[in-house]
């Protein structure tokens, strides 16, 4: 009873204790939300604020349908002011790169060398952001000054030569057909029809579209104009970015665990990561394997002597950024522009650029790109077509690494309801030798047995 009376003592002192210190620090330590335990009419009170935020949300989208071109409108205002943000983060995008090499190999130096600086990291960083600024300028200013001049030259050539090639084909044509044959006749007519339509087609159409470009050119050049400005203040956005991409990443990753249960934080963070080497991989590897292969281009059509050697390799090196379609759409067209000058110098052309494509889907492109998509052939064409289909131009550049995230969480979805099942998650496993028991076992029989039943059959249907 001694006993019993001591620690009873011993508790009431320590709750006196404890009270004093509990009403100083409610309001100045951050309280605990919630209990353990939620009662039933907290789950009721909730389960109805789910199916009335349910039906707003309904609501909401309904009236939003009903005014989808003000909505538009705003969306489009929204993009245009931000268009400067969005050159920024794109800049960003593309010189991280360099960026975090400037700071594995200057970083490590510098915390040898000047252990007791503080600034390491700033002075690391700030050394990297420059460092890519400048080699992107360079390399702008450098292809400006190779390209304009060749551009200019050869469109100049282009524009005063076609139409002189195109008269000297026809009557190259008119002499071929001067023997009065019935098939003559009727390509003279296609002809006769396809020149009458195309002046018609000048005179009426092409004319007034001329001069609506022409009364439109100041509009043009201001809007010319300010897309450079916003290039420009996107490259001291995407300076600011670059500089603080570690406190964005941790604001994000703070904001994703205080909204999300933990799992899920934890799924969004990962398919975050893997996005992103998806994008990475991708777009980054792309550009430069497009960029050596226009310098390829550009290398070949010189020791060739063709014709419109700079627009035509300018034309290979941009299309060949969209996969598998990429490297046709530039080469039909500039096909077709060298065989009017020269046929001979057209045909020589197209062998040299399926040799040069041959060279970057088998050797160039795996040994860039790698299998940063992890997509078959099959895959890439389809989400190619759908995209672009879709969003024109932009989402055949970006429809691949896009669905190749889709393809990644879907791979991971059926892997995991796999594992539940205790069926092996490999796609190798799943041949025509493999089957799973009514029971759920997964087995897998020999080949021979297939072979033999193979051999069993044919016997019996020869015997009969």
């Amino acid at each position: 009873m001694a006993d019993e009376g001591r620690q009873e003592q011993v508790r009431q002192e320590e709750r006196t204790q404890e009270q004093p210190r509990r009403r100083s620090g409610y309001y100045i330590n951050q309280p605990v939300f919630g209990r353990n335990r939620t009662s039933w009419l907290k789950q009721q009170f909730g389960k109805s604020v789910a199916i009335f935020l349910a039906a707003a949300a309904c609501i909401f989208l309904y009236f939003l349908l009903l005014r989808v071109d003000q909505v538009s409108g705003i969306v489009g205002m929204f993009l245009s002011a931000a268009r400067p943000i969005i050159y920024g983060l794109a800049i960003a995008y593309l010189l991280n790169p360099i960026v975090k090499n400037v700071d594995k190999r200057l970083l490590p130096f510098l915390n040898r060398r000047f252990p007791k600086f503080r600034k390491k990291e700033q002075l690391s960083r700030s050394v990297g952001i420059f460092t890519s600024l400048v080699f992107l300028l360079a390399v702008v200013v450098a292809l400006l000054n190779m390209m304009i001049p060749e551009l200019y030259r050869s469109i100049r050539d282009m524009l005063m030569n076609v139409p002189a090639q195109m008269n000297r084909f026809l009557e190259v044509f008119g002499e071929m057909n001067e023997e009065t044959s019935t098939v003559g006749q009727i390509l003279e007519s296609i002809m006769t029809e396809g020149t009458n339509f195309l002046q018609n087609w000048m005179r009426t159409e092409l004319m007034p579209q001329i001069n609506d470009l022409m009364s439109g050119l100041t509009v043009g050049v201001l809007n010319v104009l300010t897309e450079i400005m916003n290039v420009l203040i996107g490259l001291i956005v995407s300076a600011y970015v670059l500089f603080s991409k570690e406190k964005f990443s941790m604001q994000c990753k703070k904001i994703t665990y205080a909204v999300f249960k933990p799992e899920n934080a934890n799924m969004i963070l990962h398919l975050t990561i893997k996005s992103n080497e998806i994008f990475g991989g991708f777009i980054i590897g792309k550009i430069i394997d497009s960029a050596i292969i226009g310098v390829l281009c550009f290398i070949g059509l010189s020791i060739l002597n063709m014709p419109y050697t700079m627009l035509v390799s300018v034309v290979v090196g941009v299309t060949n950024v969209i996969p598998f379609f990429g490297p046709y759409i530039g080469a039909i067209p500039s096909a077709l522009l060298i065989l009017l000058t020269d046929p001979r110098m057209g045909i020589y052309f197209i062998i040299f650029i399926i040799a040069l494509q041959q060279f970057d889907g088998n050797v160039l492109g795996p040994k860039i790109l790698g299998d940063t998509t992890g997509l078959s052939a099959f895959w890439v064409v389809f989400s190619i077509l759908i995209a672009g289909g879709l969003f024109g131009v932009p989402g055949m550049i970006l429809g691949v690494p896009t669905f190749a995230v889709i393809y990644y969480v879907v791979g991971m979805l059926v892997s995991n309801r796999l594992e539940k099942k205790k069926l092996p998650t490999d796609t190798e496993s799943y041949d025509e030798y493999s089957y799973v028991e009514s029971d759920g076992t997964y087995a897998r029989a020999e080949k021979n047995i297939f072979k033999e039943e193979g051999k069993k059959k044919h016997a019996d249907s020869s015997t009969k």
